[in-house]
């Protein structure tokens, strides 16, 4: 027989976000003692009354633990466990402060008070009659979800996510948990397949289930988008839905054909492989890409748009085609004293006569230089010139770049989260504008590039700026890669016809003689302050040699060498709290920490904790609310991490807590001139940003950046990775680590490839 205990979760000191395992400290009741308690605990907050059945362990470093089993949440018995129940946060409009008050004056009456006769709440000092309506109200729908509840935690589903449930379905949730769990990893953000499957399973449905494969393969495609892919090969996606699941192959196969037949993928190469053979399975030798049909509809529809718009019949920019350039370009020296190298005259000619421009560069090259004197002439031909960028920082910085407004792309066009998050400029409402720039253009994501093409209309310009040697998008895809690719390969065949036909040709010009599309790729340094590394070593890094490191003449660039992980965290915090801001009169806040690994003592996550215990320590009067076994706390610099359309804040949007309010339920979060407000529900989108991954940064400078590099980050170290955290600083690099590190880092070109069939497609015709 199990044993049971019971009692309150004062404190939860781990928690894995993946798996719900979780280590917390719990007052039994009637006790004065705390326990240390473990187990799969997914949702469960401090101040919840508890009921555990598990075993008792001892623990060789940590003494006597309770191993949990099953956790399910129960109505408090105690004045102490109604103060904590009440003041947890689960009934909007009640407090820590208002829950001592309510329960002072009720006592063990609390909970039916409230419930039977609500008005009588008048009684506690400081509850008025708003503060009473809105209790009813949060206790009322308590009341309503309470069968939910009940039959959600039968089947081992935590408070939190049974009240997202509800919150999602209503009074139907019941139902759509029976009919279709897995319909909540689709329909729930904070709910994947994990834990869906595992409600499933308590439900009754067997592994070998249709419906539970066909979840299972449309998880495995979900995750290989957001590791960047755009569809997997069929053989890979059935080994991994196979090893995920625990059955065997055939099984998986017939869910690839399930998901086929209910438009969910799209298997490529017209019948799914193998069905002519044996109906209803896949053949393992006939290698196809499959992608759910969001990414297929995405590529097809980039490709085709971007030849419709590079193959365009008439121009809206009709001036430069008969332009006299050395004139142009003389005159603008004359007006700038700036000569433009003929690369980058190069690049201004192709953005104003070619529908289709990319020009991409590392740092310092003149990219900005270029764009800038792109803007002047198009405006000065009457031109209309919009400016955006994947993410708001890059917006702002490219705004302050070109003199000129610029805007997310989201902004640009125009989303309204009430119309199902549709966009409102699109094929039938285009955007005005004859030429549309876009920067860091290495962040665009499949499905942003299809939306944004959709916009722009016939015969206007393209302008894709960025750095193709930075990390590929955070989101599915590869396109500024793919179209670089497959302009090119068009120029290098058309050079090869010439070749082979005799023509000859004594132009200089890096672009191609097509008037659609070109690439110019600039690669002479300008911006280099002298004594200054940063651009310097980005470029030695991006050409596979090793930065120079000298710390004794260094202005900007720096390495503190240590190989101990813990103690390089130690050393990393102490540079940022105390020894950057001495030396280089920087606040904290110019300081980000870029990591390569989320996990490890040197990792994203242990060093958000430890920044934050030393920059924003817990203070009296300082409010804070734990979810997920993190604190947030009145003054933590966070950022977002799925795009929220109701809120306009987009992934990677940083801001800082300004206020909690634990009584509402709500963290007020400023994020550049406006404050976003935050249902405590909704706290899962947001993460500490005292330290961010060097994915997450990309789109973003700052005037320093302190990264970690170690031989425990092994299997992220790649040369994209560190060139991106080196060329997200203003004024100043500090490299925490070893030059082994370094060194694995740079030689390391092999980035992994996403699966993207895009190229091909612009190549050969969708």
């Amino acid at each position: 027989m199990p044993d049971i205990l019971r009692g309150i979760i004062e404190r939860i000191t781990f928690h894995n976000e993946e798996n719900g395992y979780t280590v917390a400290q719990l007052q039994p009741d009637g006790a004065a003692y705390m326990v240390a308690v473990i187990g799969n605990m997914l949702g469960i907050n401090a101040g919840e009354s508890v009921e555990m059945r598990g075993t008792w362990t001892s623990h060789p470093q940590y003494g006597r633990q309770f191993k949990a089993d099953t956790v399910k949440t129960v109505l408090p018995a105690t004045i102490a466990g109604l103060e904590k129940y009440l003041g947890s946060g689960l009934i909007k409009g009640v407090g820590p402060v208002t829950a001592k008050r309510i329960v002072r004056k009720f006592g063990l009456e609390t909970l039916r008070v409230i419930e039977e006769t609500p008005a009588r709440l008048h009684e506690v000092l400081g509850v008025g009659p708003k503060r009473v309506a809105i209790i009813t109200r949060a206790w009322a729908e308590q009341q309503k979800i309470k069968e939910v509840m009940l039959f959600l935690q039968s089947h081992n589903v935590s408070t939190g996510l049974a009240v997202k449930i509800y919150k999602q379905y209503g009074d139907d949730a019941i139902s759509v948990v029976k009919s279709d769990p897995y319909r909540l990893a689709r329909d729930i953000y904070g709910i994947g397949f994990i834990t869906a499957d595992k409600i499933a399973r308590e439900l009754g449905i067997a592994a070998d289930a249709p419906e539970r494969v066909a979840a299972g393969v449309a998880y495995v495609l979900s995750q290989a988008a957001d590791e960047g892919n755009v569809y997997l090969p069929s053989a890979e996606l059935t080994d991994r839905a196979a090893e995920l699941l625990g059955v065997k192959p055939d099984l998986v196969q017939e869910g690839i054909v399930a998901l086929r037949e209910s438009e969910q993928v799209w298997v490529e190469g017209g019948d799914v492989p193998g069905t002519s053979q044996v109906p209803g399975t896949l053949a393992l030798a006939e290698e196809r890409p499959v992608y759910l049909i969001p990414f297929y509809r995405g590529e097809i529809g980039v490709a085709n748009r971007l030849r419709r718009l590079a193959e365009a019949a008439n121009d809206r920019l009709p001036t430069f085609r008969s332009f006299d350039w050395p004139a142009a370009f003389a005159a603008l020296q004359a007006q700038t004293h700036l000569p433009l190298t003929p690369r980058q005259q190069d690049a201004v000619q192709a953005a104003l006569t070619h529908r289709v421009t990319v020009l991409t560069g590392g740092p310092g090259t003149g990219k900005t230089t270029t764009v800038r004197t792109i803007i002047r002439l198009a405006e000065a031909a009457g031109a209309k010139t919009v400016l955006a960028s994947p993410t708001g920082r890059a917006a702002k910085r490219l705004s302050e770049a070109a003199g000129r407004p610029a805007k997310t792309i989201h902004r640009l066009l125009e989303v309204k989260p009430a119309e199902g998050f549709a966009f409102t400029r699109n094929e039938e409402n285009p955007l005005e504008a004859d030429l549309v720039i876009v920067d860091e253009a290495s962040m665009l994501d499949l499905l942003l590039t299809n939306h944004l093409l959709k916009a722009i209309p016939p015969g206007a310009h393209l302008l894709l700026v960025g750095d193709i040697d930075q990390l590929p998008s955070v989101g599915a895809g590869n396109v500024l890669q793919d179209v670089i690719e497959a302009v090119e390969a068009e120029e290098k065949a058309k050079a090869e016809d010439k070749a082979k036909t005799g023509s000859t040709s004594t132009s200089t010009s890096t672009l191609t003689s097509a008037p659609t599309s070109a690439v110019v790729r600039l690669d002479m340094i300008f911006r280099q302050p002298e004594g200054s590394y940063i651009i310097t070593n980005a470029h030695r890094i991006n050409h596979g040699q090793m930065p120079a490191l000298d710390n004794r003449n260094a202005r900007d660039f720096f390495l503190f060498k240590e190989e101990d992980p813990e103690k390089a965290a130690a050393l990393i915090a102490e540079l940022v709290q105390e020894r950057i801001p001495r030396k280089f009169g920087l606040g904290s806040d110019d300081i980000q920490v870029l990591s390569p690994m989320h996990r490890g003592e040197a990792g994203v996550s242990s060093l958000n904790t430890r920044l934050q215990a030393s920059l924003n320590p817990p203070a009296p009067g300082k409010a804070e609310r734990m979810v997920g076994g993190r604190v947030f706390r009145e003054g933590d610099r966070v950022m977002q991490i799925r795009n929220n359309y109701d809120k306009d804040v987009f992934n990677g949007d940083m801001g800082r807590i300004t206020a909690i309010d634990l009584e509402e339920q709500t963290v007020a979060v400023r994020m550049d001139d406006r404050s976003v407000s935050y249902d405590f529900l909704e706290l899962d989108e947001l993460v500490h940003a005292y330290a961010v991954s060097i994915h997450k940064s990309q789109g973003s400078e700052f005037p320093a950046v302190v990264v970690p590099l170690l031989a425990s980050h092994y299997m992220m170290l790649q040369r994209n990775l560190l060139y991106t955290a080196v060329t997200r600083a203003r004024r100043l690099v500090v490299l925490v680590g070893t030059e082994r590190a370094i060194a694995i880092a740079v030689r390391n070109d092999k980035a992994k490839e996403r699966y993207s069939g895009l190229a091909e497609r612009l190549g050969r015709g969708a």
